[in-house]
């Protein structure tokens, strides 16, 4: 009796609580999300990649960033070495070394960013868009100060771009179809057009800064030469294309006004005569079935093209006659592509849901 006491006892001491915990992890094993998020980066234009989502600590064990999904980032058009990033729950963050470590603007906690931009005069200057309000830190993240807020709670602050030309001119949209705009660095603004939509994007051209374009929900694609004072249609090439209006990338080139490539889920146009032709780049699989999420061209190769969907990392080196397909390294969307400008070889990929 005393013998099959302690057995008992032993079972419910060491082995009942394996057994649980053996069944409890393969549950909580099932509905946890994998590791794969944050940030790749691919030294060998897309061969090979590996994650970059440590976060430098000063207490020795590095944080990181491995569960995020990317909701918008941007490169230090002065520094190709400096990327902003922005994921959902984790404020901002920021490399300087091209990734191989990252930091946390502490100061701002983990808010939610919808747009960032960085000022190409000054790479310690960067606004941020966050629900109703604008942000700006001239300290490279330390500090931050609000320039803009608007009275209605409702309203959202889509998208904020700098003049490259000229940095005291910011340019913000919002949710209600309005462009604001200041003329010294944020500190006040006047509204410069009403779309009545709510716009989602906003591009200035690197060739010329009273070129404008912008994307919005109902209105899709306008383009402004008044440097965004008023706005006209620019729909055609993608309706002429049959790709639809979500658009969801265009590349313009800075010393090559004539060039320009937009993408939506169904495919890739360009014009190298600004715009007075189009070309549809061939892609694997059809239109009907791509579903890009992104697209880069290497600036120094506009033949070298790359685009993600789901699942793949697509890349061709003649301009889309022939593609490689590669695996994306996460099991989450190739959301974001980027090329470093300087050393195109160095691609990053953003991963999301």
């Amino acid at each position: 009796m005393k013998f099959f006491k302690t057995v008992v006892l032993f079972l419910s001491i060491f082995i009942l609580p394996l057994l649980l915990s053996g069944c409890l992890g393969a549950s909580s094993q099932k509905q946890e999300t994998p590791p794969d998020g944050g940030v790749f980066r691919s030294s060998d234009k897309g061969a090979t990649w590996r994650q970059s989502v440590l976060i430098s600590s000063v207490s020795g064990r590095p944080g990181n960033f491995a569960y995020a999904d990317v909701v918008d980032w941007q490169m230090d058009p002065s520094d190709s070495n400096a990327i902003y990033y922005t994921a959902r729950g984790q404020g901002l963050l920021y490399t300087y070394d091209t990734g191989n470590s990252w930091q946390r603007s502490v100061a701002l906690g983990k808010i939610k960013i919808s747009d960032i931009t960085v000022d190409p005069n000054d790479k310690c200057t960067i606004y941020i868009g966050t629900a109703n309000r604008v942000l700006k830190t001239e300290d490279c993240a330390r500090t931050w100060r609000q320039m803009y807020f608007d009275s209605d709670t409702k309203v959202k602050v889509r998208t904020v771009a700098i003049d490259y030309f000229d940095s005291d001119n910011i340019y913000v949209g919002l949710s209600r179809g309005e462009i604001i705009k200041s003329l010294d660095k944020g500190e006040t603004w006047q509204t410069i057009a009403r779309l009545k939509a709510d716009i989602n994007r906003f591009i200035i051209d690197p060739n010329d800064n009273r070129v404008m374009y912008l994307h919005a929900n109902k209105i899709a694609l306008r383009k402004s030469l008044d440097s965004g004072v008023t706005w006209e249609s620019f729909n055609e090439p993608l309706k002429d294309n049959e790709l639809g209006l979500g658009l969801n990338r265009m590349l313009l080139f800075s010393g090559e006004p004539e060039k320009m490539y937009l993408s939506t889920g169904l495919g890739i146009i360009y014009t190298i005569d600004n715009g007075e032709t189009w070309s549809k780049i061939k892609i694997i699989p059809d239109e009907k079935k791509a579903g890009i999420l992104d697209i880069a061209v290497n600036p120094q190769n506009n033949k070298e093209i790359y685009y993600t969907t789901k699942t793949t990392f697509f890349r061709s080196n003649d301009n889309g006659e022939n593609w490689q397909t590669i695996k994306l390294p996460t099991t989450r969307k190739g959301s974001k592509l980027t090329i470093n400008p300087n050393k195109p070889n160095i691609i990053y990929l953003a991963a999301g849901r």
